[in-house]
């Protein structure tokens, strides 16, 4: 709700410009209100319906939505896969970017759950995918960084109505038994803003590298040799580009593979007998001739 304020004050234009244009007359402008249903909570029509109302009776916006019925039992990440499955396909068909509210404490609680998963230097980049902008992270339209303390003062002196998601409160899910562990701790604005300075500069050397392995992968269907791989196992620094050129040619192939996952590949290619086959996600098969493979 927050941004929705902070953005329509910014980008909508205003839609009675016209003597014809009456109260319940919408037009897209520039911002269109997108909600997912996930179909886990029993009252999440409730939201739907909320979020349909500020939108469309208090902001004269466009409004959207989709319903899911992932159920009780669904994880973290098959709601993340189908909301943001939902968001592309409403930013492609109406030529838009996607606009998510995630914040100062949100970018904290997600490096310290992949620091605990073990995902590498990438963990420290996250939240940072293509065609998805988070204002409160990214300072888009506001002076620094938003934490949610900030946010909800932001709220109460706008007299700002919004909804709490009650799955937050549910221990079941990771990310809010990190949360409340992260509570007892009550980071300093300081100690939050040290972390984003790093996100930032971790961002951009992301970006760096996956341009430099882009340039480094073989071309579609090109043969990939094993003597590379034989040849950057000399050391830790050649293991980890190896890693990451496995990784970039998997991902354009349409296969995502978690940092073990691409270990055993890179072990696979290394020691596997010519004729051997490597699985991979989805069913798929990797065969390793004696001096060659396709991905």
């Amino acid at each position: 709700m927050v941004m929705l304020d902070i953005l329509t004050k910014k980008y909508s234009r205003d839609i009675y410009h016209g003597t014809n244009m009456q109260k319940n007359d919408y037009s897209f402008g520039d911002i269109i209100v997108a909600h997912f249903d996930h179909g886990v909570r029993d009252n999440s029509l409730e939201d739907a319906l909320f979020v349909k109302t500020i939108a469309k009776d208090v902001y004269h916006i466009w409004y959207i939505s989709e319903k899911g019925n992932l159920g009780h039992t669904a994880s973290e990440g098959q709601a993340r896969e189908a909301r943001y499955g939902f968001l592309r396909a409403a930013a492609e068909k109406y030529g838009g970017q996607i606009y998510t509210a995630h914040h100062l404490d949100d970018l904290v609680e997600t490096v310290i759950i992949n620091l605990l998963r073990g995902t590498g230097w990438r963990g420290l980049a996250c939240l940072d995918m293509q065609g998805v902008y988070r204002p409160f992270l990214e300072a888009i339209d506001i002076y620094e960084p938003m934490d949610k303390a900030t946010i909800l003062e932001y709220a109460a002196k706008r007299g700002l109505r919004f909804r709490e998601d009650q799955s937050n409160s549910e221990m079941k899910y990771f990310r809010n038994r990190v949360r409340e562990r992260l509570g007892e701790y009550s980071l300093e604005w300081e100690e939050k803003m040290e972390l984003w300075n790093l996100w930032r500069r971790q961002k951009e050397l992301k970006h760096e590298i996956d341009s430099i392995i882009r340039q480094m992968l073989p071309s579609r269907g090109e043969k990939w040799q094993r003597k590379w791989f034989r040849e950057l196992d000399s050391d830790e620094g050649g293991r980890k580009v190896a890693l990451e050129l496995l990784r970039a040619g998997l991902l354009e192939a349409g296969v995502k593979m978690t940092r073990p996952q691409l270990e055993d590949f890179r072990q696979a290619i290394l020691t596997s007998r010519p004729g051997k086959y490597f699985n991979l996600p989805k069913g798929r098969m990797v065969r390793l001739e004696k001096d060659e493979f396709i991905i």
